[in-house]
């Protein structure tokens, strides 16, 4: 007898198997019916364990995870539960944009979701094809409808997927919308009894939203420099057409695509994540920049809400900004180019340095939880929001075009803003300088940890609360803040925020879409001669820092 075997008449062995046929009488996906046929037929609980003793849980991120049959799986059931259950709080004759990335799936669970909707008497409006995520939130506004759906999962592994919802706002639910979804998803039954494709009504956008969307990016301030080469990548996801259609409509020259991340591709072959901000990942940005004399290196995420940028350096290389500092850059352009009572805003992960901005220029300053839902809910007046995760929304006076990252018009933004410095022979480094002279040097870094046990994670949490450490990187711990408790008016998150002398700061936290302890780190040094001194100074204060946060986390 094998050891699944053993098992098939305990409870939980029972539990297991009866959970996997209910699912598999509703499940319409073929290949997630096999996937769980061959699981019940060789017995596999640790198999269907995986899969049915836990669930996706529905939250401010909608859903994510990985591809599969199952409640812990993306798939077509846990699909149309959520638009029930979506369904269900907003009610008949409600408007719902659907939009999706090129991931497997994507488009299969975007029509799910629009046969689901409409069956429970919505009207639907189906985006042309696979998309930006920020064309998807900028439509939600446009077309003056309640709510959004797009189905992607952004930056993570080629296995997975994801589910996020977008109020009539734009931007992305927060509490309590998000429980109130939770709960009416948790009261769905069986899919296939679900009425689909009716009463209500779905209409298929045509290209005609894209152009909408381009023709509020390029109103945006760019000033009128645009001599520029641009190296450009995709990381095989869907914003290439979409950002070259912008860089065009502006009046830029056409960004110079890697010929290997070109197209969208689900396996995302050439990179081991398709996120950025991971090693390796702009590899191939690079060598194009270096080959071809680029001025500025630009890429997207798979979705192209978020925007990474790098400046080729005159000797070979290339310098990878921080998420910080394009959002320095961005910052004081926008103020810069805009007018009357402004509001900028970012996380409290992200750098000081915003703070100091705004207050040059008289405007008002937020400082909101991690993520670009509590941003855009900063307050009034608000031009301009970034996350240190290479995360920006730019705006005008007429405020911003999207209430969500925005990756193409963040990228559109830095070229106008390094096209403008390279008409005055200057870089972006050079604009970094001016701003380290001016507002003092800001370095941050961040440091993170990948568990497969999440319960490492917390453990960890555990201690830090507990005890707390008293000395990094050679600096005094000189005042601790559980965010759990709601500092400065802040809902309650889970992490802690070390202040250290020397004007520096560590924030961690567990991350919200991935198995990650992320660790955030900030020194500020002032610039009393060469800037270099103060960077490669504020480089070793970094190092110390990770050093020693390697060792005490354990992990």
């Amino acid at each position: 007898m094998s050891p699944a075997d053993e098992h098939h008449d305990t409870p939980e062995g029972s539990d297991l198997m009866e959970a996997a046929r209910r699912w598999l009488a509703q499940d319409p996906d073929p290949d997630t019916r096999a996937e769980l046929s061959a699981l019940l037929d060789a017995g596999d609980l640790a198999g269907l364990r995986d899969r049915f003793g836990a669930k996706l849980e529905f939250g401010t991120a909608g859903l994510r995870g990985e591809l599969g049959a199952g409640p812990n799986r993306m798939n077509r059931v846990t699909v149309m539960r959520a638009a029930a259950g979506l369904a269900q709080v907003l009610g008949p004759g409600k408007h719902v944009v659907i939009g999706y990335d090129a991931r497997r799936k994507s488009d299969v669970f975007a029509s799910d979701t629009a046969a689901v909707l409409t069956g429970a008497g919505l009207h639907a409006s189906l985006l042309p094809g696979p998309l930006p995520t920020p064309v998807l939130a900028f439509a939600v506004r446009h077309l003056g409808a309640d709510a959004g759906v797009t189905v992607t999962a952004s930056h993570n592994p080629p296995r997975d997927n994801g589910y996020k919802v977008y109020w009539g706002d734009g931007s992305q639910i927060v509490p309590p919308i998000d429980r109130e979804i939770s709960a009416a998803i948790d009261a769905v039954g069986p899919v296939d009894r679900l009425p689909l494709h009716g009463p209500g009504t779905l209409t298929e956008l045509g290209e005609g939203i894209v152009d909408d969307y381009l023709d509020a990016v390029t109103s945006l301030p760019l000033g009128d420099a645009r001599e520029l080469r641009v190296a450009y990548t995709p990381l095989h996801g869907v914003g290439g057409a979409t950002l070259t259609g912008a860089f065009l409509a502006a009046g830029f020259e056409s960004p110079m695509a890697v010929e290997e991340q070109r197209e969208p591709d689900p396996d995302f072959p050439t990179v081991s994540f398709p996120n950025p901000e991971e090693p390796g990942a702009m590899d191939l940005a690079i060598a194009l920049a270096a080959a071809k004399g680029a001025d500025l290196v630009l890429a997207n995420d798979p979705d192209a809400d978020r925007c990474a940028v790098g400046v080729p350096l005159p000797g070979g290389g290339c310098r990878m900004l921080t998420g910080d500092e394009v959002g320095g850059l961005l910052a004081e352009h926008v103020l810069t180019h805009t007018t009357g009572d402004r509001m900028v805003a970012t996380t409290i992960v992200s750098s000081s340095l915003l703070g100091k901005i705004a207050a040059a220029y008289g405007v008002r300053y937020g400082e909101t939880l991690t993520g670009f839902k509590w941003i855009i809910k900063a307050g009034p007046g608000l031009v301009f929001g970034y996350e240190e995760a290479i995360g920006y929304s730019v705006g005008s006076d007429d405020g911003l075009p999207v209430h969500d990252k925005d990756g193409i018009g963040a990228a559109l933004t830095v070229a106008a803003i390094a096209a403008a410095a390279r008409r005055d022979g200057r870089t972006l480094l050079d604009l970094l300088d001016d701003q380290a002279r001016r507002y003092g040097l800001h370095a941050t870094s961040q440091l993170s940890f990948r568990v497969a046990d999440l319960s490492l994670i917390t453990d960890a949490m555990t201690r830090l609360r507990t005890t707390p450490p008293t000395e990094l990187g050679g600096r005094v711990v000189t005042g601790v803040d559980d965010l759990t408790k709601g500092e400065g008016g802040l809902p309650p998150t889970d992490g802690m925020r070390y202040h250290l002398t020397g004007d520096a700061r560590v924030v961690i936290r567990p991350s919200g879409t991935e198995p990650k302890l992320k660790c955030y780190l900030e020194v500020v040094a002032p610039v009393t001669g060469e800037v270099a001194d103060a960077r490669a100074h504020a480089a070793r204060s970094l190092d110390a820092l990770k050093a020693d946060l390697s060792s005490s986390l354990g992990l």
